[in-house]
């Protein structure tokens, strides 16, 4: 499945490349001595290449946020057409690109959310967000699931509840975990989705109430939580949750920084169930990165609450002009080519019937879960225990079958995008039937490696 059509080698310039790489990158978490970042040459729709002329079909979106794939051409033309217009301006005056893009966000959001704040990625919305509800109720607690992530900044990697908040500890004051639903991996013993999605309403209505419903600010929650193994809730989960927060005057708070703009076959996760959270946090999809860009959706009821009291907070490039021009081409692009239907489609008649077909085939896939084009493969050494393919938070020799998966689906021409013990099929929502048959032939023969550690019946 690898191909050079079309694509020029250049082993010198990626090499020079990698060279100046690592002498002088510093990268994200990362032992900096124990990685080789591929140079990338270039990227066009589902695929990018490097320069050795190898190309890969991109199953991860790179960072779970290519939703409109590599150089669609009307967000980069739009981005070439503002800078020729007006490069930057201070976020205290008004700009057509940055009201544009405000008004077509708060077009696509549920409810009343009607205002806009931007800022330069998913972890300063969801800083903010959580700024917003501590403010406006005047209390102080926000209760994040441990099987999450909000981000690295200070307070975001606080309510972040996967391992990569330890390292950061103690940090932001009053944040509260709690176990959200997980029925492959039930912590509440259940054995039906209507058995999960009860008791996980109970363990949280339990955990309010032990730690002082007049203390909790808000409640965040991804509402098909991302990296932490694409978890699609329970059918009345949401509202379960939307119901608590009412009952108590909580903020509900949904991080939609992965799972929004298309990626669950809707412009927001939580529109599948019709529920209106107080806050949406956004990020990634909403320009599919091309230029830094995130922000917080605010109910009328918040934004009302700061008409007569400053808002303590703000960012230099908040609504940069690039990054909301390519957010208005990306919403433009969205509706013109019908990207969210495609998405959902995409999901329900080709991802999911061929992942399913894969569990069929190899052993080792526990389950298959996932919407849209948001979906995982859990892969276990076992089926009737459960018991992982890799330990939790497995790194070294514990994590080789995972290492040796991925470095297969690379030999195929895939990309893929793996966590813990789960490879996630996160491809671009305008990724054909045909590149999705392509990314699951080369997923089959990557399965053959974690077969190899099977050891069920």
């Amino acid at each position: 499945m690898t191909s050079t059509t079309d694509i020029s080698a250049d082993p010198d310039a990626g090499a020079e490349i990698r060279r100046l790489d690592r002498t002088h990158v510093f990268h994200s978490w990362s032992a900096q001595g124990h990685i080789d970042p591929l140079p990338v040459a270039g990227g066009h729709g589902s695929y990018f290449w490097d320069y050795d002329g190898t190309r890969y079909l991109d199953f991860s979106s790179q960072l779970v946020n290519l939703n409109l794939g590599h150089q669609h051409p009307a967000v980069v033309a739009a981005i070439q057409e503002q800078a020729g217009k007006l490069v930057t301006i201070a976020p205290a005056f008004a700009n057509d690109a940055r009201s544009e893009a405000a008004r077509l966000i708060a077009e696509v959001a549920p409810g009343d959310l009607n205002s806009v704040f931007f800022t330069n990625g998913g972890a300063e919305a969801t800083e903010n967000a959580a700024r917003m509800a501590r403010l406006s109720t005047g209390r102080h607690k926000v209760m994040a699931a441990y099987r999450s992530y909000h981000g690295s900044t200070a307070g975001a990697i606080t309510m972040t509840g996967d391992p990569r908040r330890w390292a950061s500890e103690p940090a932001m004051a009053g944040v509260v975990h709690y176990w959200g639903p997980y029925l492959y991996r039930s912590p509440f013993f259940a054995t039906t989705e209507e058995e999960e999605c009860e008791r996980a309403l109970a363990h949280l209505r339990d955990t309010i109430m032990v730690e002082g419903a007049h203390t909790v600010a808000a409640i965040i929650l991804e509402p098909v939580v991302g990296t932490n193994g694409i978890l699609v809730p329970p059918e009345n989960y949401l509202a379960g949750v939307r119901a608590l927060c009412d009952e108590f005057g909580i903020v509900m708070i949904a991080d939609e920084v992965m799972a929004g703009f298309g990626r669950c076959g809707e412009w927001f996760a939580v529109d599948r169930w019709n529920v209106t959270p107080d806050l949406i946090t956004f990020a990634k999809g909403v320009n599919s990165g091309y230029v830094p860009l995130g922000g917080v959706i605010i109910s009328d009821s918040i934004a009302e609450y700061f008409r007569d009291r400053p808002f303590p907070g703000g960012l230099t490039y908040s609504g940069h002009p690039l990054a909301c021009a390519s957010a208005v081409a990306s919403i433009t692009a969205f509706h013109d080519e019908r990207i969210v239907e495609n998405a959902r489609t995409l999901g329900q008649d080709t991802i999911g019937p061929a992942l399913r077909g894969l569990a069929e085939r190899h052993p080792s896939v526990g389950e298959v879960r996932g919407l849209g084009v948001f979906w995982a493969l859990e892969l276990v050494r076992d089926r009737d225990t459960r018991e992982p393919l890799v330990p939790f938070n497995a790194t070294g020799d514990d994590a080789r079958p995972m290492t040796e998966f991925a470095a297969e689906c690379r030999k195929h021409g895939l990309w893929p995008f793996t966590h813990f013990n789960r490879t996630h099929v996160v491809p671009p929502c305008n990724t054909s039937p045909e590149e999705i048959a392509e990314g699951v032939e080369a997923l089959d023969a990557a399965l053959e490696v974690a077969d190899r550690y099977y050891t069920g019946a």
